[in-house]
């Protein structure tokens, strides 16, 4: 009987200690950038400059969780529309402070 005993002790330990492992945490993930650094695409269909707007027909807005179309913004920064013209591929971040959508950051494509 003490032969048993022994290995079900032994059995109980390797298991107990199996446990211990599986039930530690996984290595963390490295965190994924921003949603709202990813920089969306578009070309630019309008600039108005008096009303400091830009009409952009983009693909997706994977931070506003938009579908591509044709759409007016707002500029965070006048001086942005002085960069592009219409018919311009551009790189460009879209957010909604105060809940209007207004292009952040704007880089023209080649």
């Amino acid at each position: 009987m003490k032969p048993l005993r022994k290995a079900m002790l032994a059995a109980a330990l390797m298991l107990a200690s199996g446990l211990v492992v599986h039930a530690q945490p996984a290595p963390a993930a490295p965190a994924a950038p921003a949603a709202a650094d990813a920089m969306s695409t578009g070309e630019v269909k309008k600039v108005d400059q008096a009303a400091g707007k830009i009409t952009i027909k983009h693909g997706p807005l994977k931070n506003l969780g938009m579908d591509g179309m044709t759409m007016i913004f707002r500029v965070q920064d006048p001086a942005m529309l002085d960069q592009v013209k219409a018919g311009d591929r551009i790189a460009f971040v879209a957010e909604q402070p105060k809940g209007q959508l207004t292009v952040t950051r704007l880089q023209k494509l080649n």
